[in-house]
């Protein structure tokens, strides 16, 4: 298990040493490549930041509010026999647009719950097995200047989808 942490720590500085080292091997200007790099990265910044904003401002106004309790609410209805928790349903919610919230509206659940329960159980998984769809795809084809998404929301939700029936079923099983 020491060989692990040795090699851990050994990855990224043998990593930037390769990238330097065939820089310099292939008489490349390093350091000008690294500048216009850095460049590039802070427009696409500028570029997604009105997106990101808009996002965090949604899903504060919506947890707030009390919209997603409500819709937790009648979504429970539905899902409690179905095996998925009415608890889960704001977290399965706000995970499609913000990790962070999500992970804030799952440590409010492992305090209400516990940790071991098997909300939490799921709470836990479902973060593991989903994706923040709404925030990946604004950010990425506003970066890549994509506007024809073709199938790829329906694709992101199915996979959402699969991902917290997944959640229940393997908690469902160990429990």
């Amino acid at each position: 298990m020491k060989i692990l942490y040795i090699l851990s720590d050994l990855l990224i500085p043998c990593l930037i040493f390769y990238i330097v080292s065939y820089g310099l091997i292939s008489k490349r200007n390093i350091y000008n490549d690294f500048v216009s790099g850095a460049g590039d990265g802070l427009k696409t910044v500028v570029q997604i930041l009105p997106t990101l904003v808009g996002l965090l401002v949604a899903v504060g106004v919506l947890r707030a509010s009390g919209f997603l309790d409500m819709v937790a609410g009648l979504i429970g209805r539905v899902s409690e026999p179905l095996g998925f928790p009415a608890a889960l349903v704001p977290l399965a919610i706000v995970r499609m647009f913000s990790a962070s919230a999500a992970t804030g509206l799952l440590l409010d659940i492992f305090k209400q719950y516990g940790t071991d329960s098997q909300i939490g159980a799921i709470g836990s998984l479902m973060m593991s097995c989903t994706e923040t769809v709404f925030y990946t795809m604004s950010v990425y084809f506003v970066a890549a200047k994509v506007s024809k998404t073709r199938y790829t929301l329906a694709g992101a939700l199915i996979a959402m989808t699969a991902g917290i029936v997944a959640s229940v079923l393997l908690v469902g099983m160990g429990g």
